[in-house]
């Protein structure tokens, strides 16, 4: 009974050192206060049965914080036995469990039905295998039967490659000389491009006033001018004797466009309200502005081509 001894001594040191009385334990698990004293002096004969042995040490063992399934299984050879454990000793040394053991016959009847099983799935397998190779086979009829998404034209012409060639560059030949002939459509004229080159706008002098850039224009027999204009500013036109040559002089807003021809005129001056929010074309040439103030006078004077 030493183990006994010293599980009683092992739960009455937890209890203490939890500050617990044997009437705070009874408080705590309910457990009548004889049943406690039992316990730590390894009495179990006052106890109502053997079940509840370990049920009260398991409760006394959670309530001072010790492992109850260590304590229970630590000591249980010195704990008393339940009626299970004793149904359960008898039935493990009674003669007739001893002597019921498994032959291998036993074993072969129990392993019959997986093997059984085993041998099925392997046959089914074996017969797919078959017939897919059958099928795919080039040896066998269904192997040479037609697919459907191969169909064979039986009244097509063989194909004449060395024709064929001979269409295919003479094609190629034709595009070529079309690509040529609308490449020369498109390109200009020595004529255009000489018109185009001949035409120059100085860069433009700024006058004393600092409000008047004055150009000239040569290389060119016509005066045609476009003021694209992109908000409210004022247009006006002059020519030398500073009379207005735009009938509508105003102040234009955006998206409006002034167009007037000049060609007779040997000078012109365009007064813009706000220079920045107009764009000048001199015979469709953007003019570029020599400075730039918002208010100012473009003069162009015109050296007309003889």
């Amino acid at each position: 009974m030493l183990l006994v001894a010293e599980l009683g001594t092992r739960l009455k040191e937890a209890r203490l050192s939890k500050g617990y009385s044997l009437d705070d334990l009874q408080e705590i698990t309910k457990i009548q206060k004889r049943y406690l004293v039992g316990i730590e002096e390894g009495n179990y004969s006052i106890m109502p049965g053997s079940f509840y042995v370990r049920a009260f040490i398991k409760q006394y063992a959670d309530a001072v914080g010790l492992n109850a399934e260590e304590i229970l299984e630590t000591y249980k050879k010195e704990l008393p036995s339940t009626p299970n454990d004793q149904v359960s000793q008898s039935i493990t040394n009674s003669p007739s469990r001893r002597k019921v053991t498994k032959g291998p016959s036993n074993k072969m009847m129990e392993a019959m039905p997986k093997i059984i099983v085993g041998l099925f799935i392997v046959v089914i397998i074996v017969v797919i295998w078959v017939l897919w190779q059958s099928k795919n086979s080039p040896g066998t009829s269904e192997g040479n039967t037609t697919s459907p998404e191969i169909e064979y034209d039986t009244n097509a012409k063989p194909i004449d490659s060395a024709k064929d060639k001979k269409e295919k560059e003479e094609k190629d030949a034709l595009k070529n000389d079309q690509k040529d002939t609308d490449s020369k459509e498109e390109t200009p004229t020595d004529e255009d491009q000489t018109e185009e080159i001949k035409q120059t706008i100085s860069a433009g002098t700024v006058e004393a006033d600092g409000a008047t850039t004055s150009y000239t224009l040569t290389g060119t027999d016509t005066l045609k001018l476009k003021i694209e204009v992109s908000g409210p500013t004022f247009v006006g036109i002059r020519n030398q004797q500073q009379q207005e040559l735009l009938t509508d002089t105003r102040v234009y807003n955006a998206g409006e466009v002034v167009e007037f021809d000049a060609t007779t005129e040997n000078y012109v001056r365009i007064r813009l309200g706000n220079s920045t929010q107009a764009k000048i074309y001199i015979n469709d040439e953007l003019l570029t502005y020599a400075q730039q103030v918002v208010t100012q006078n473009i003069v162009i004077n015109f050296n007309k081509e003889q």
